[in-house]
């Protein structure tokens, strides 16, 4: 693809992101992305045969983003249980700052309203999650009836409900204070010995400063 038309693409999705949020799926239409992004109706039709396959971009642009926020914590020397606490910080700040992830994010909770199938990570996120904590079990870490793969179906959906109802709860938005709180709670479970404060310390500790390619793009 020509960098011009990357260029255009990539400003007609995040134009469609920041309606996509404000709006929901079905209050937003290719007019108001067109006066949003400076673009024509037409050049839009040109890039996403429509609404929503530009809405489906979104979505799909989201997913896209997740590897790459999980590939700085595949060093073996790193804990499973830590891998697995700071993975949770990169994607929550994601949801909660990218303003293409936050629009993917509503999107797929407003699946129904689409015709097309909608693409789904969560079964891939119980997998991840699974082989960490089965890692966690291998060197002692993870606590006696902790069943990997059940656990981690419980870890991903509530986690991603926490990253949901974020905005929603009193006090406004705070996602590191929640998902400080939630670790606190799930690693008294989920550790042998359970250290959850020293732990999500040390996992804090690893966070890195996004790359610029990583950053959430703001909106």
């Amino acid at each position: 693809m020509q960098d011009r038309a990357r260029a255009t693409r990539k400003e007609l999705l995040e134009s469609a992101a920041h309606l996509f949020i404000e709006r929901g799926y079905a209050g937003t239409s290719v007019n108001d992305i067109s006066d949003h992004s400076g673009k024509t109706s037409g050049a839009i039709y040109f890039h996403y045969s429509s609404k929503e396959k530009l809405a489906l971009a979104v979505i799909h642009e989201q997913f896209a983003t997740w590897p790459q926020l999980a590939a700085p914590y595949s060093a073996p020397d790193i804990p499973p249980l830590e891998k697995l606490v700071v993975l949770s910080f990169g994607v929550a700040r994601s949801l909660s700052e990218d303003v293409v992830a936050r629009a993917g994010a509503r999107l797929w909770a407003e699946r129904r309203t689409m015709k097309s199938p909608v693409p789904t990570p969560f079964g891939g996120w119980a997998l991840a999650v699974t082989r960490l904590l089965a890692q966690a079990r291998t060197r002692g870490e993870l606590a006696d009836g902790v069943a990997p793969s059940s656990a981690a179906v419980a870890l991903v959906y509530s986690f991603f409900g926490l990253c949901t109802l974020n905005e929603e709860m009193p006090g406004g938005p705070n996602w590191t204070v929640r998902l400080d709180q939630w670790w606190l709670l799930m690693l008294k479970s989920l550790q042998a010995e359970p250290e959850p404060a020293v732990l999500l310390a040390r996992a804090r500790g690893r966070i890195p400063t996004l790359p610029e390619d990583l950053a959430p793009r703001r909106g």
